[in-house]
């Protein structure tokens, strides 16, 4: 089984790398940065539970030229949400065989704009719990727990394996559009956590985050309500009970939730790494998500929109401003009275 990992970020790099420290033969199409960090120092993956292993550069199979992917069995799509519909065409391209690809992506609109440029080829849904932090020098941690996801298929039995021999474990769903909004929901934080500043574990032990936080999951669910979409039980607290859960004060929640607090000191989430790094964020594919449903309802997000305007306005500063929790709750608190509002 050859594999391919499209885009090497945090997410891809960790995945990849768990795959050829356990010995499987893995190419990485990467950015020239990455390249030249992994030529430097190597790669090193880690996890919140002590694991870590560094694989040495001469070691790692990595190509900037797409065509790397052109013979592989399986491609694991990593790339952010924004260059989703470029990677298909370059695919599109080159793909010798009818390949199977499986979308490790934030959001639910990255597999419908891959099966339609991609029409001979099985498109897969799949779905990344976990948090992975980039700690520089080619080291990437994951800091929480979770199985991986997979859209439920009969040739993926050898992938199953692979991953289980990497203790990473790894389940085939039927309906991944349930684990998508249940994943999502919890996504909603990335945006918080970004205007925050502050590491994943801090953040969510400050209360008016956390009450930001389900601000964002009650409109959301709200709206999922609507729809007649049920998202699913990722956690062991139920999706429309989270908010609940979080509302809590501290001395409460610390007690109730702390398996929602073992989270490594270090981790923060994706969006709030691309923010400190001057990078566009992938606010309209998590956040968006929720207003691209309520468009579709006839309904307004204010929640929701509020926070995709703080992230993109922070995008467009050197130094983004750092909220502190008591001004991001009255801020969204200005904007809704907690339920999607009627669109005129």
């Amino acid at each position: 089984m050859k594999i391919c990992v499209y885009g090497a970020g945090s997410i891809g790099c960790y995945l990849g790398g768990r795959l050829v420290a356990t010995g499987y033969d893995i190419d990485f199409i990467v950015r020239p940065k990455i390249q030249q960090e992994l030529q430097t120092y190597g790669l090193t993956v880690s996890d919140y539970k002590g694991f870590k292993q560094t694989i040495p550069a001469n070691q790692l199979q990595m190509m900037i030229d797409p065509n790397a992917a052109a013979h592989a069995d399986i491609i694991l799509v990593c790339v952010k949400s924004a260059s989703t519909e470029q990677v298909a065409y370059e695919l599109k391209a080159i793909l010798k065989k009818k390949t199977i690809i499986i979308s490790f992506q934030n959001g639910l609109s990255n597999v419908g704009i891959l099966k339609q440029i991609l029409t001979e080829h099985t498109i897969l849904e799949g779905m990344v719990p976990f948090n992975v932090a980039a700690l520089r020098n080619g080291i990437f941690h994951q800091g929480t727990d979770g199985a991986l996801y997979v859209k439920k298929y009969e040739g993926l039995t050898e992938l199953v394996n692979a991953f289980q021999k990497t203790h990473l474990e790894i389940k085939l769903e039927s309906d991944m559009q349930a684990i998508q909004w249940a994943k999502l929901l919890l996504n909603l934080n990335n945006s918080i956590n970004a205007l925050s500043q502050l590491p994943l574990k801090q953040q969510l032990s400050i209360r008016e985050y956390r009450q930001c936080l389900a601000l964002a999951q009650l409109e959301a669910l709200s709206l999922l309500k609507i729809a007649k979409i049920k998202p699913a039980k990722l956690t062991p607290i139920p999706a429309q009970f989270i908010p609940k859960i979080l509302k809590l004060p501290n001395a409460v929640f610390k007690i109730i939730s702390k398996k929602m607090l073992a989270i490594d000191p270090l981790a923060r989430s994706s969006m709030a790494d691309d923010l400190m790094a001057g990078r566009k964020t992938e606010i309209d594919w998590i956040n968006g998500e929720i207003l691209n449903l309520a468009k579709h309802l006839n309904l307004h997000a204010p929640i929701n929109q509020k926070l995709i305007q703080l992230v993109k306005r922070a995008e467009l500063r050197s130094e983004p401003k750092a909220w502190s929790g008591f001004e991001l709750k009255a801020r969204l608190e200005q904007v809704s009275k907690m339920r999607p509002q009627k669109s005129v």
